[in-house]
């Protein structure tokens, strides 16, 4: 499989702070990859260098595709306030016959739950709706390497789960690369072919770990699956977090208890 994006040596410093401390990894063609890290450490100037919108200080980022999309974690300054949301997700496809253009808009609109609010200015939606409009945009581009940052966090629970699974299918469906930024162990686990552990400030490349599951994954049964339960204790011990002195498999037995608790109930 050949890769679609190719990190080098990327370096970024703002001032004297050093934000990015050297990062090399590359991503194959249509692969989903999950970022996570420390708070601060980086992860969004990273999104924000391979997407070409700062220039890395250092080192050299190579995608190989045509097309690129970005979700950002600053959604409400991404749309366009005077706009319709179906205005907004169509803008990029201006170069497409309108007709084309509004069926793929409406498409991706459907995908996210807002097939109803196509007529609404972004002003009048909640945040999580604005959030879902942005996602909508980028599905309807259909780009060759998505770049996500952050893209579920102002969604509800339930939300959030349905939107994890809509990437999945149409990541499958549409060949398309993902690289996902987030702070969320368990979705890193449940959503990614590949997890990139980053360090603290400057960000520098912990580990890059094979996430050992199936392709087709569910919100319950994956969850509870051993290998995730694993490999989500694995991810937290890399950051610090959780309880560190707890020995790794008694953490991964007890959270595998804890899942099946909350399954049953």
């Amino acid at each position: 499989m050949s890769n679609m994006l190719e990190v080098a040596d990327l370096g970024h410093t703002y001032g004297d702070h050093e934000a990015i401390g050297g990062l090399s990894f590359t991503v194959r063609a249509g692969e989903l990859v999950c970022v996570v890290g420390p708070s601060g450490c980086g992860k969004s100037t990273l999104l924000r260098t391979i997407s070409g919108l700062v220039a890395p200080s250092r080192g050299d980022v190579s995608l190989h595709g045509s097309h690129l999309a970005v979700v950002f974690q600053d959604y409400s300054r991404s749309l366009f306030p005077w706009l319709s949301v179906q205005g907004n997700v169509e803008f990029p496809l201006r170069s497409l016959p309108r007709a084309e253009r509004r069926a793929r808009a409406a498409e991706a609109l459907e995908w996210v739950g807002l097939g109803g609010a196509a007529r609404k200015r972004p002003w009048q939606l909640s945040g999580g709706m604005q959030q879902r409009v942005a996602i909508a945009r980028a599905l309807a581009y259909r780009p060759s390497l998505l770049l996500m940052d952050e893209p579920f966090a102002s969604v509800d629970a339930q939300t959030r789960f349905e939107l994890e699974d809509l990437l999945l299918r149409v990541r499958r469906e549409h060949d398309t690369t993902v690289l996902v930024v987030t702070h969320d162990i368990d979705e890193s686990v449940y959503l990614g072919d590949r997890i990139l552990v980053l360090s603290g400030s400057p960000a520098r490349l912990v580990a890059d770990l094979e996430v050992p599951l199936p392709a087709e994954r569910d919100q319950v049964t994956t969850r509870t699956d051993e290998a995730f339960v694993e490999l989500r204790s694995k991810v937290a011990r890399l950051l610090n977090v959780g309880k560190p002195t707890m020995d790794v498999e008694k953490w991964a037995a007890a959270e595998r208890e804890s899942l099946s608790e909350t399954v049953s109930s």
